[in-house]
């Protein structure tokens, strides 16, 4: 019995939540790796996980090498990246989230600038508007908007975005200019939802934020139609700094309600901690740092009018 393949196949099992799951994942035949679990049980001479039609639980003898198994697997993997010169000069795979529109907009651009200055690299730009979990999922880099939680996780920051009211000067034209965050009861909004919906927006900062009913016209569940909804004067939209900025420097779109703008949310890069970091991840955040920095200030002086 190959032991590190025993436990790369337990610690599979156990992050898809079940062998065949594994056997997918792996790619794999399901008695291989139900025959793997078993001689290192065998071996071991203890029961790591219980069997259930639907799922594996671990035992408590279980938890335990499971956790001792991860971290001889990741002492592997570092060895084996470095006998390969991943640690000597860039190279390899990386893995990179990115919320969609963010991803699109700024990040997918500066990978396209990374890739060609390291042609030994190459990246996967996974673009989802969910949190990734980067253990389960193996992200080497991902892109945060909003406060971070506490956690293992190490973060660089590279700005900010920010809330914000729009609508296009036709609208406004037509209809007038809200006054205030009530005056939206009296005006067609624009609604970022999806199967779920959301008939309130929070506006202003701090201890001034107060939520506001809304009576959306429209509704649709991606960033970039919200956008072209508002510069098509359907009506107001509640959008992001960074998704807004493009059409509010071509004229399409404007910002109002600017007295009661809201906080600042930041925006990090954020990556699991290791002894010694691969140089293709410490090259791509040495490359996207100032550059995804650059761009948030530009997106600023955009919104801002500066």
């Amino acid at each position: 019995m190959d032991r590190f393949e025993a436990m790369r196949t337990l610690v599979a099992a156990v992050d898809s939540g079940s062998l065949s799951a594994a056997s997918r994942a792996l790619g794999m035949p399901l008695p291989t790796v139900s025959r793997r679990v078993s001689d290192l049980e065998a071996h071991l001479g203890a029961q790591l996980v219980v069997r259930t039609s639907r799922r594996l639980i671990l035992t408590e003898a279980g938890e335990a090498f499971v956790v001792v198994a991860r971290r001889l697997l990741d002492d592997l993997g570092d060895a084996e990246r470095a006998a390969s010169g991943e640690y000597r000069a860039p190279r390899g795979e990386l893995l990179v989230a990115a919320p969609i529109m963010f991803g699109k907009l700024h990040v997918a651009p500066i990978v396209h600038a990374f890739l060609a200055a390291y042609p030994e690299v190459t990246v996967r730009l996974l673009l989802s508007d969910q949190v990734i979990d980067l253990v389960e999922a193996h992200v080497d880099v991902a892109v945060r908007i909003g406060r971070l939680v506490d956690s293992d996780l190490i973060a660089r920051g590279v700005g900010h975005v920010r809330w914000m009211i729009c609508a296009s000067p036709d609208y406004i034209a037509r209809r007038g200019e809200p006054a205030t965050p009530e005056a939206l009861s009296e005006h067609g909004c624009i609604a970022f939802e999806g199967l779920q919906t959301y008939r309130s927006w929070p506006i202003g900062s701090g201890t001034a934020t107060r939520t506001i009913a809304i009576r959306p016209r429209f509704s649709v569940n991606t960033a970039d139609a919200v956008v072209e909804a508002a510069a098509a004067g359907l009506g107001v939209a509640r959008i992001m700094s960074y998704q807004a900025a493009g059409a509010i420097a071509t004229g399409r779109i404007a910002s109002i309600l600017r007295d009661f703008a809201s906080d600042p949310i930041p925006v990090s890069l954020v990556h699991q901690p290791q002894r010694v970091q691969p140089l293709k991840r410490r090259a791509f955040l040495d490359f996207v740092v100032p550059r995804l920095t650059a761009a948030l200030a530009a997106v600023e002086a955009a919104v801002s009018g500066r």
